[in-house]
């Protein structure tokens, strides 16, 4: 692999949200490196949301996993391998394919994916190979296949912004597809009559753009697009031409006119007003152009295959896809769930968009050259564990992903790996927790050190490249699959790079499918491509017959046997559990705006981890106040899976009888906010996908003896106390703590947590044994060290200036004093906590430079103090503190 000179910018791929952002990355003369947006690549044109902005201090390899490990001892990468291959080996052997699995992800590239499907799915035999795409996606395969006749996504990112009525559905797109946000926002604002209807139970940030905000009964999707089905047909706004190229009409709207009969029984079954409900059909019958996009709040349900196929029903009836500016989209939520799907990484298809049957097992066998084809799907994502479990499964191979934090019910998966004979991790991180319970550790090559394809939720293939050296004996995923491979004796597997292993996953792409006429997945041109032209590859968007096609299905030409798209008839179900007066509350969980997955990559970046930076359960200020818990104060969630403990925010969005969590945290970064291990195991029965939107619960006070935080220049554990959070700071590390019992010696519990051994540091501490508040700091060569502030309640100094004494080279008298006082002082104003996370600006700065410079608009905010000017992501909330804090327009008085 040829890197590129430290002076040469690098075009690669974000490593994030489905959208596939094209990233620059910049050498800085100082050292690292600087992501910008690559104005070239037609996903972004440059834009970049906050996490990509700071994908450079995510590189640092502090905590990475560089050597391979054997049964707890270093070792090196023959001894490793040898131990996979044989472990596997000595399984199958004893106990038949079928007793080992592997459990992948979207984040390896499709090559690595390509190589690990082939392997398991050809060679060893079994369809067991599931992906963690399996929880964010699989219920839009399933609606795909059902109505197209293969997994297509017939519209792209453009039509986002030739669309006269966009719809959000289930998809908190300015905090979880922020760039995809900011274009249909830079559209509304060019074409003022351009509509944003939001469909979702919870107000988010993304209602900030609505026209039309629907807060829908949780579960009720189908209920209102089978009710727009049937109001299209009664009021006559069918596409009769477009009809003829689809067939099976006449069921789905005898079922549509049965469940949803009309706009009253409509608004009844989703609780919402009458007026909300016909707005929303009417303009999806009048405008010309409409395009859906559906993301978590429809997969993630356990029914959300049926919701798929209830929106694609209505596009289908009125001919709204395959034309510029119409069409369903729907929104994955990681980088490579696309390139996962194309090569078969989900348990029940196979490569290139082929499934299991007798004509697909033969062929893709045959281009194989395989020794024992798998015959049948493998075990879903939930299932899958529960096979472990049960010792249905007895070795396992976790690539890229964390299900002991990312699994619904995920203390039962703890327990699976916790007796599962051999569990091989192919990981960057040192600890996870779910490498915890590896036999047989694997560095993997992270994100700016391997080479490949990804491809985005347009169909789009980019390129990822590296620009980093391999470090430690670190390995690309797809070279340790195929080293593994070997040494189990199996050919087909001696690639000599990525670009090998792309061609030969185009090649099949095409095999025995002429220009793409009988599959939908076609690569055709680039099966030859050379090495120097896969280095060059621009991104280009499938099918490839023989160019690029932006959409498809404008004339129908679906892949179904006869060519004709499909309705399906529709029956509503309720989501798989009921609250009960022990449950009473729905959980609701999903992302925030500066936080991936479990934080492996993102809890590296300081700018990252100040935004939000603790695991919280949003609340309605009426059920906070019937369960007795309070803003700020801590809570117990608990669920008949499992229980967290989080810090309470109240949140006139939530609908009443509702809560969400944020699942990103593990028990690397909090005590114990593993919100996944609350969620219950029901998935939908299509796809396999879990309902993370809808899990019973019930939320109770925590009361501790104590909060406190501390601030150090070390990254610090607290085990003594009940409640911890780990938070990454730019000059410092933060801990926010609270315990249920309090101390008898303050000093010596602060002096244990701050200083494992004398540095010679010097102590100033403060006790008022009236008040119970203990504050202490130690300075060392004239900078401050670290810092702890213990209280009997959630009353303690704002963290944001504290923090910023870290970043100076030498504290004078004033500055000392303020410390133990608590208080920046009049001449160093607290900016408060972190809105614009790619500037650093505050919160108690925005709303002073509102309330004193007359700010009235986001773009004076920018102007004034830049926020807002960068990724964007902020905007909804600069509009919301303008709200709250701006002056009110003359014309308003």
């Amino acid at each position: 692999m040829n890197l590129p000179s430290p002076a040469q910018p690098v075009s690669t791929t974000c490593p994030y949200c489905g959208t596939g952002c094209g990233v620059d990355m910049h050498p800085m003369p100082e050292d690292g490196w600087k992501a910008r947006g690559n104005p070239e690549h037609p996903a972004n044109l440059g834009r970049l949301c906050s996490k990509g902005t700071h994908l450079g201090e995510t590189l640092g390899l502090e905590k990475r996993l560089l050597k391979p490990w054997v049964r707890g001892q270093v070792t090196g990468w023959d001894t490793a391998l040898e131990a996979a291959a044989t472990g596997l080996r000595q399984t199958i052997d004893t106990y038949g394919p079928d007793s080992v699995a592997f459990y992948v992800s979207g984040q390896l590239l499709t090559e690595d994916y390509y190589v690990a499907n082939k392997l398991m799915k050809g060679f060893i035999g079994s369809g067991n190979i599931d992906t963690n795409s399996r929880l964010c996606m699989s219920s839009s395969v399933v609606g795909h296949k059902r109505a197209f006749g293969t997994d297509t996504v017939p519209a792209c990112y453009e039509d986002l912004e030739l669309a006269d009525l966009v719809i959000l559905v289930g998809s908190n797109a300015a905090w979880c597809h922020p760039v995809l946000f900011q274009r249909i926002a830079q559209a509304r604002k060019q074409r003022p009559k351009m509509r944003v209807v939001v469909i979702d139970p919870r107000k988010t940030a993304t209602c900030e753009l609505a026209d039309l905000h629907i807060p829908l009964k949780p579960g009720s999707d189908s209920h209102l697009f089978l009710g727009l089905l049937s109001w299209l047909d009664q009021r006559g706004f069918a596409d009769d031409d477009y009809l003829q190229y689809t067939r099976e009409l006449e069921p789905a709207l005898r079922q549509a006119h049965w469940q949803a009969p009309g706009i009253k029984a409509v608004a009844e079954l989703c609780q919402l007003d009458k007026d909300t409900v016909e707005t929303f059909y009417y303009w999806f019958a009048t405008r010309e152009k409409v395009v859906t996009c559906y993301s978590q709040g429809i997969h993630q349900t356990s029914s959300g295959s049926d919701k798929v196929n209830a929106i694609l029903n209505c596009h289908l009836y009125t001919g709204k896809i395959g034309k510029p500016g119409c069409g369903p989209l729907s929104l994955t939520g990681q980088p490579n769930a696309m390139g996962g799907r194309e090569v078969g990484a989900l348990a029940n298809q196979l490569a290139a968009h082929m499934d299991f049957t007798p004509e697909d097992i033969e062929r893709v066998g045959r281009f194989w050259n395989s020794p024992g084809m798998a015959r049948q799907p493998g075990l879903k994502a939930v299932e899958l564990f529960e096979a472990v479990e049960s010792g249905q499964v007895r070795a396992l191979w976790i690539m890229a992903t964390n299900p002991a934090v990312s699994l619904p019910d995920a203390n039962r998966v703890r327990q699976a790996l916790a007796h599962c004979p051999l569990v091989i991790v192919s990981e960057t991180e040192a600890l996870t927790d779910s490498s915890q319970y590896a036999h047989i550790r694997l560095p993997a090559a992270a994100w700016g050190e391997k080479d490949g394809t990804v491809t985005n939720s347009e169909r789009r293939i980019s390129r990822q490249r590296a620009f980093l050296p391999l470090p430690g004996e670190a390995r690309p995923d797809w070279w340790i699959i195929a080293q593994v491979a070997q040494r189990m004796g199996y050919a087909g597997f001696d690639y000599d790079g990525p670009a090998a292993i792309f061609r030969e996953h185009a090649a099949l792409s095409c095999l025995d499918n002429p220009q793409g006429q009988r599959r939908d997945f076609h690569l055709g041109p680039l099966a030859a491509i050379s090495d120097e032209d896969y280095d060059r590859l621009e991104p280009v968007q499938w099918p490839l017959n023989p160019r690029p096609r932006k959409r498809l299905f404008a004339e129908g030409g679906f892949f179904t046997p006869d060519g004709r798209g499909r309705f399906l008839p529709i029956t509503p179900r309720p989501p798989a559990r009921s609250t009960t007066e022990a449950w009473p509350f729905i959980l609701n969980t999903g992302r925030i705006r500066d936080q991936w997955h479990t934080m492996s990559r993102t809890a590296r970046s300081p700018k990252l981890s100040v935004h939000l930076p603790e695991p919280f359960l949003a609340i309605h200020p009426r059920d906070a106040a019937a369960c007795g818990v309070w803003q700020d104060g801590l809570c117990q969630l608990e669920s008949a899976w499992g229980h967290a403990l989080l810090r309470v925010r109240l949140d006139e969005g939530q609908l009443p009888g509702q809560v969400f969590a944020p699942m990103h945290w593990n028990d690397q970064t909090a005590s114990d906010a593993r919100v996944d291990a609350v969620v219950s195991p029901d998935t939908d029965p299509d796809s396999g996908q879990p309902e993370f939107k809808f899990t019973p619960v019930r939320v109770t006070p925590w009361k501790p003896a104590w909060y406190g935080f501390l601030l150090s220049r070390r990254d610090l554990r607290a085990n003594d106390a009940a409640y911890w959070v780990r938070i990454r700071r730019e000059h410092c590390h933060q801990l926010e703590l609270a315990g249920s019992e309090a101390q008898e010696d303050w000093s010596a519990f602060a002096r244990k947590l701050l200083c494992s051994e004398d540095d010679g540091a010097q102590w100033s501490e403060l006790f008022d044994s009236a008040t119970g508040h203990y504050r202490a700091a130690r300075f060392l060569d004239g900078r401050l060290e670290s810092c702890i502030f213990i209280g009997p309640d959630r009353h303690l100094p704002e963290r944001e200036w504290l923090a910023r004494l870290f970043g100076k080279a030498k504290l004078d008298r004033n500055e000392r004093l303020r410390i133990l006082a608590g208080s920046p002082g009049g001449d160093a104003p607290d900016p408060g906590p972190v809105v614009c996370t790619c500037f650093g600006v505050g919160r108690n700065t925005l709303i002073q430079a509102i309330r004193e410079r007359k700010l009235d608009s986001v773009q004076a905010i920018g102007k004034s103090l830049a926020a807002g000017t960068n990724c964007g992501s902020c905007i909804p909330e600069l509009e919301a503190l303008l709200e709250a804090h701006g002056q009110p327009d003359a014309s308003d008085a």
